[in-house]
Order: structure tokens, then sequence, then C-alpha cells
């Protein structure tokens, strides 16, 4: 048994610990359970702060892999530990929910769920699904991730299944059946890499990170791919990558909105952090040589989300669809095999989770307006609600890339560092951002600007008058959000909902501007992963 520093073990068990105690709530006043599991996650917040000023970037750029280490022996028969520990990589994706939690919380506060359904529940999933994301990033034994990557479905499942819209139960169980098929081939590659090292290592099988790093270069390419293949579609599919994405349209539609922010924010990141973490350095030949089929799949992702986002009839719809397009530009600079873009996709990871996330809390806040999901039912918002507008269109530009704001930062990197190795792929992919800048002022053109119109709008305005709410043929009402739309006509937003978006906003333009800070977290990690793939930088790539 070994310990370390509990700092990780303390992370992980703060929310799950919180969740517990927020779920036995649920019989009592709602708002202690708010408040508790607020308090939780502004315990959590801090608690990665410490972590993030006690990361030595310098350590990292001399060689030490992981920091903040803790592990003990779990399964011994196994070979397995519960063994935590974070790169750079990981603080980052750590960092980015601890963020996302608090206003995630924050914008559910008055969020009017289903029938039946108590706030501590809800809460109580929050935390526990960010509770398991700290496993997932912060874990360094193979069948110890394994085990977080799978839990976490389950309090998701729920969220989406009991907190969710009408369609509710078809979206949950089609976002836990894709996923548990993923879970399930991976746990055979798991197995199999377990095997693999024993026959290999002088002291047995083990699932530990670092020894199966140190023997990934001598296993057999043809045995490389077979394993490869069982993490890569896990992945592939969390991700998620083209055509393994179905169940993210239904599965980001049908969630709660807070739901659907860690959704497309933090959990689809497990996909490619997991390419990041294990496909590249456990599998390096079989990286090398799948290459092809892997930037093919992430090529046509980015156009084909692109394009299915500029026909989307539901808003919430449209954001998972434009996840998609980003999650192509995230794989195509992980398989692109250059630290500048392992740096631009890391960075992505981050700044997606910032713009998507700040993109689908405006959305459900103009949805709890006109309880509608429908893009043909609104119409001139920006006369009636001008700040609503102001950070719909801020938003989406962050989402489309527009310099200055964030994801310019992580998608020029991507271009710029796949282009050398990759240039028929990188360009190919360029060709997104013109569909990306199409499908987002499109979108704020039909629902913003030009007069006040539309059946969510105009019903919305005649029952602040005190008048009649005929709806229409084409409202699509969804009853979790059809409550808060009040006697106030159609506001603007409140002081509470422009605080909780506030601290996204600042984000996007200061890493827009100074991206400097998390690079370099982010550098010494992914040039340790460039050197476990084996190969050296692309001619005419740079290095920051």
């Amino acid at each position: 048994m070994t310990g370390g520093s509990v700092l990780l073990l303390v992370l992980l068990l703060v929310p799950l610990a919180g969740a517990l105690v927020v779920a036995s709530l649920k019989g009592g006043d709602p708002r202690m359970a708010k408040l508790v599991a607020m308090g939780v996650a502004l315990v959590e917040l801090v608690l990665t702060a410490v972590a993030w000023f006690s990361y030595s970037v310098a350590d990292a750029a001399a060689g030490a892999r992981f920091q903040l280490e803790f592990a003990v022996n779990w399964i011994p028969e196994f070979g397995a530990r519960f063994a935590l520990g974070i790169d750079g990589i990981a603080l980052v994706m750590l960092a980015l929910t601890a963020v996302l939690v608090p206003i995630v919380l924050a914008y559910s506060w008055e969020e009017k769920l289903p029938e039946g359904r108590h706030p501590a529940g809800f809460f109580a999933l929050i935390l526990a699904t960010q509770g398991l994301l700290v496993g997932v990033f912060a874990a360094t034994d193979v069948f110890l991730f394994y085990v977080f990557f799978e839990a976490m479905l389950v309090p998701m499942y729920f969220l989406i299944g009991r907190f969710g819209g009408p369609r509710r139960q078809y979206a949950a169980v089609k976002f836990f059946l894709y996923s548990l098929l993923g879970g399930l081939v991976m746990l055979a590659s798991v197995i199999g890499l377990f095997v693999v090292s024993g026959e290999r290592l002088p002291t047995g099988g083990t699932f530990t990170w670092t020894e199966l790093q140190r023997i990934a270069a001598g296993i057999p390419e043809s045995t490389q791919i077979w394993l490869f293949l069982g993490f890569f579609l896990a992945f592939a599919i969390k991700a998620p990558l083209v055509p393994f994405h179905t169940w993210l349209p239904d599965a980001g539609a049908e969630a709660p909105v807070g739901a659907g922010v860690l959704l497309v924010g933090v959990l689809d990141k497990v996909g490619t952090f997991g390419f990041l973490r294990y496909c590249l350095p456990l599998f390096p030949a079989a990286s090398q040589k799948l290459a092809p089929l892997v930037l093919t799949l992430a090529v046509i992702g980015i156009l084909y989300g692109a394009l299915l986002a500029v026909g989307q009839t539901d808003m919430k719809r449209f954001v998972a669809y434009t996840s998609i397009a980003h999650f192509g530009f995230i794989a195509l600079g992980i398989f692109a095999f250059s630290t500048q873009a392992f740096a631009g996709s890391t960075l992505y990871m981050v700044n997606h989770g910032i713009s998507t996330g700040m993109l689908f809390l405006v959305v459900g806040l103009l949805i709890a307006r006109g309880g509608s999901r429908l893009v043909t039912d609104y119409g001139g918002v920006h006369k009636l609600a001008p700040v609503l507008a102001g950070l719909f269109l801020l938003a989406g530009l962050s989402s489309l890339a527009l310099p200055g704001t964030n994801s310019f930062v992580s998608e020029f990197l991507v271009l710029i560092g796949a282009f050398p190795r990759e240039p028929v792929y990188t360009i190919l992919a360029t060709v997104g951002i013109i569909f990306a800048a199409l499908y987002v002022l499109w979108m704020y053109q039909r629902t913003m600007q030009g007069p006040v119109r539309g059946n969510a709008v105009l019903a919305a305005l005649e029952r602040g008058a005190g008048g009649p709410s005929p709806g229409g043929p084409g409202t699509m009402l969804d009853p979790a959000v059809a409550a808060q739309r009040g006697a106030a006509g159609f506001p603007d937003l409140s002081k509470r909902e422009i605080a909780l978006l506030t601290p996204l906003v600042v984000l996007i333009v200061v890493l827009g501007f100074f991206p400097g800070p998390v690079l370099d977290v982010i550098n010494p990690s992914v040039a340790a992963t460039m050197s476990e793939v084996g190969l050296a930088d692309p001619v005419g790539g740079m290095s920051r």
C-alpha cells in the first residue's frame, strides 16, 4: 500500500458525499437541498483551485508524468489499485468541471421540474456526476478508470430519464445503451491489456498506467490494433464521432438544461480525453496505423455536424449538432500527431465546454420564456430582451471561433498544428469554419432579429397583457418549462441570470486574449504524450 497526496481523493469524495447528503433531504425543504448542493459545489471549486496552484509546471516539464498521486491496493488478485494522479490535461478538465457545476446549479435554482420530481434528487445527481467525472479524469489505474467510466452513466441516465423533456425515456435509454455497448467492448480490451502485460512483466499482469505505457512499444502491432479498437469504440461513442453520434441529439434535446450543459460541456470530453490518455500512449503503433480512419471520421463529423446544424428546427438539437462538428476538430488535432495540435485539441476541450455550455444556458433561458424549443416560434427577441440577445450572440460568436474569443485560439492551434502532417484533412476541415459562421449567424437572425414574431413570443406577450394563451399548431410546448412563462410577458435577463452567465463571459474574453496560463499547464503533458507516441513534430510545425 502506498499513500501520497490526499487532495485528489478529497476532490473525489466531497461531491459524492454531498450527493448523499442532498439526496437525504428529498422529503424536506427544497431550498435547504439547493443550499447544501451549492455549498458542496463551491467547496469543490476551492479545492480544485488548490489543486491548480499545487500543480508544478516545472516538475511536469522535467518529466513528472503525474502529480498529486495517491494509491492504495484495491484488488490485489487482479493487480488493480485505487490510484489517482493528474497531468496538465486532466487538471484543466477538472477545472472546467468545477467551474461549470456551480453555474449549472445556479441556473437550475428556479427551474421547474417535471411533476412529482423533487429538486433534491436533481441536485444530488448533478453532484454525483461531478464526483464520478473527477474519478474518470484522475484515475491512473486502467481498471479504476473503466469503473468510473461506466458508473458516470448512471446519474446522467436518471437526470435525462426523470427530469428531461417529453421524450426523456427514449433519449435516456438510447444514451445508456450506446454508452454501455462501448463500455463493454472497452472492457474486453482492458482484460486483453492485462493479459498482454502479464506476458511481458516479471511481476505479472497490471492495470497501472505507467507500467502499461512502458511496455506499449513492445506489444505487436496486430495486438495493439485489436486492443486499440476496443478503447476507441468506447471513446468514439462518448465523444461522439460520426457515425457513433446519434444518441447525442436526442439526449441533448431531452435533457434538462443543467444536465445538458454537463453532457455537452464535460461528459463528452471523456471520449477525447480517453484518446489522449489511453489510445495514443498505450497503443502508439495502432494509433499511427489507424490515424487515417479516425481523421476521415473527424472531417466527416465536422462537415456533417455543421450541415445538420444549419437545418435544425429544435434549438437544443441545434446545440448538439454544433458539438458534433466541434468534436471533429478536436479529433483532427489529436490524430494529427504534433504537440501544437495536441495542445490545441486540449485547449479546445476546455473552450468548447465554456462556449457550448454558455450557448446551451442561453438557449435554455430563451426556452424558459417562450416554452418552445422550435426556432420558428421566435423572432425579434432583441427588441424585447436585448441583454439575452447580446449574450446569445456572444456565445454563438465564441462557438464559431471569432478572433478575440476563446475558441479561436484553440481552433487556430489545431489547424496550424495539423496542416504540416495532414494538409488534405486540414483543408477540408477549414470548410467547417464557413459552415459554423452560417449556422450560428442564421440561428441568431431567425430568433433574435427582425420584427417581433413567432408563436412562443406572441403568446408570452399576450399572457403578459392578461390575454388568452392560444398556443398554435406549430408550438412545441415543454411541460418542464412552460410554467416559467409567468405573467411578465417576455422579460429580459434578471440580475441572477446575468450573474450566473458572467463567469462564462469573462472566460470567453480572457481566454481569447490570454490563453497562456492554460497552455503553460497543458504543454508539458502534451509533449509527454507526443514522446509516448514515438513521433517527432512534423517539418514545418511550430512549438510554443
